[in-house]
Formats: C-alpha cells, structure tokens, sequence
C-alpha cells in the first residue's frame, strides 16, 4: 500500500506543473489586460504600472519569476485589490468555500449511502420509483434555479432561515447554501451506492454467503458493502473537488463571500495571479481529493494496489 500511495504522490508533481504552466500561458496570450478598462490612463502612467508589476518583462522571464514565487508559496500582488495579495484575498475566502463544501459532502454521504442502501435492498417498490424520481429531478435542477426556490420557500414566504447573507457565527445562514450544494450530489450518492450493491448481491460469493444461512444484515454490511461502494469512491475525487470549489453558483446566489467569485472576477479584469492563484488552489485541492479517492480504492480493493 506504501508503494502505491507513493507512485500516486510522486505523480501529483508534473501534473500540477503542466496545469499551471497550461494557465500562465493561456492567461497572458488571451486578449486585453489588467489596466485596459482605465481608458483615461496615459501610456507613461501605464509603461509604470506594467514596470511595477512585472509586466514588460518577456513572457518567458515572467514564468521564471511566477515558478520561482510560486515555489515559496508566494502567490503575488492582486492588480485590482490594491494593496492586497493574492494569497489574503484567497485566505479570506477560502475557509468560507471549504466550510460549505464539507458540511454539503458530509451531508450527501450520511443521507446518500443509507438511503442508496435501503433503496437497493427493496428494489422495485415504491420507495425505490420514488427515489429514482427524485434522484432524476436533484440531478437535472441547476443551482440557480433550486437555490433562489429555496430562499424564495424557506427565507422569505416562511421566514424560517435567512434568505441571503453570510455571519460566521450563525449556523441558520449555511442551512439553504449547504443543501442546494448538497442536493446534486446527494443524488448521485444515492444513485451509485443502489447501482454498487445491487451488483454485487448478485455475486456468486453472496449467494454462498447466503446459503450458509447469513442475515441479510450481514451479508450487506459485511460481505457486500465494501465491493458496492467502489463506484461511488472512484467518483468521489472529482465529486469532492466540485463541491469544495464548485459553489460559485451558490455563493453569488446567497451572497456568501467565499472564494469562487474570485475567478470568476478575476477572469473578467484580467487580474492575472488572482486567476493563477485561484487556478493553483483549486489545481491542489482537486489533486489531492482524486489521490484520496485512489487511495481508498485501493484500499478497498488490493487488485488495485498489485496493479
């Protein structure tokens, strides 16, 4: 296992270089710049302010410098947030992101996998349309539409939760952003754990298991649980990395001030390091989240692991 977890980490390396390499590049070659909003800027106001951010270096030069910082953990001046850097901005927002992220994941799997449990042993019953109803409709409903239906419901005809807004110390704001973050996934939670178990029951060795006179509470929890859940492992990475970065619907929804309007509003004033350091951020936590799902699949199943 010691190996295989190594191969994995030792692999994280050049794909996190090649990401970052792909977007430094990409950024600087799309058209505009950082300071072509401010038309009124006379060209030696804005030679200095190229100078002063390291701009009217050549290309190649600026990478140098980007790696090597980027090497000290060093993510760089923001060129809209003045006196502020990248990595404030993103110390700022981020905790906030990770905070909903969590509680919508932790959410999705205490509720998914029992109910995708319960759903595949009385399969073909009622419970098991009515989930596949719901698992249809949470999947296909966007963010944006469950979310202001949600505020619409709970925070202004009922009055039970606030409709928007964000206080830290008040777990009511997080209940409507952490379900619509939550409800897609949990869907798919659901989905996966029926569609595992009822795989695997129908195995030669759970059929053994059975005739050797077995609960059925058993031969689930024991014998049939750990194979069933190995779709749903594999697909937990990139599910983990949507949830922890992917709340930028969510967060402009509810007027959240986490991370992901970072990228969006970096993008659009051409703020390079923001960009870049949203993208590395963002680069690590989804590497790191399908290395965890590759550990756990090899854990839960040794073939991986001899491969």
């Amino acid at each position: 296992m010691m190996r295989y977890a190594l191969r994995r980490i030792i692999g994280l390396v050049p794909t996190l270089w090649l990401l970052v390499t792909a977007a430094f590049f990409v950024i600087r070659l799309a058209p505009g710049g950082p300071f072509d909003e401010e038309r009124t800027i006379l060209p030696e106001v804005r030679a200095n302010l190229e100078a002063a951010y390291g701009l009217d270096a050549p290309l190649a030069t600026q990478y140098a410098r980007y790696m090597a910082a980027l090497v000290r953990g060093d993510l760089g001046p923001s060129f809209r947030h003045k006196d502020t850097t990248v990595n404030e901005l993103i110390g700022h927002g981020l905790p906030i992101s990770a905070a909903l992220g969590a509680a919508a994941l932790a959410l999705a799997l205490l509720v998914g996998v029992p109910l995708g449990l319960y759903v595949a042993v009385h399969r073909g019953g009622g419970v098991d349309h009515g989930a596949s109803v719901f698992t249809a409709s949470a999947i296909a409903l966007p963010a944006f539409v469950l979310g202001p239906v949600l505020a619409l419901l709970f925070g202004l005809r009922l009055r039970w939760l606030p409709a928007a807004g964000w206080d830290a110390g008040a777990l009511r704001y997080a209940v409507l952003p952490v379900v619509t973050l939550a409800t897609p996934v949990l869907a798919y939670v659901m989905r996966l754990t029926r569609a595992g178990l009822l795989e695997v029951l129908g195995l030669d060795y759970i059929r053994a298991a059975r005739a050797r006179g077995l609960g059925p509470r058993r031969v689930i929890l024991v014998h049939a649980l750990k194979p069933a859940l190995l779709p749903l492992v594999s697909w937990l990475g990139p599910a983990v990395a949507f949830v922890l970065t992917g709340s930028l619907v969510v967060e402009t929804v509810f007027g959240i001030p986490g991370a992901g309007r970072f990228l969006v509003e970096g993008a659009l004033n051409r703020d390079y390091t923001l960009v870049m350091g949203m993208i590395v951020v963002y680069g690590i936590i989804t590497l790191l989240c399908n290395l965890g799902a590759d550990l756990a699949y090899g854990w839960l199943d040794p073939r991986i692991r001899r491969q």
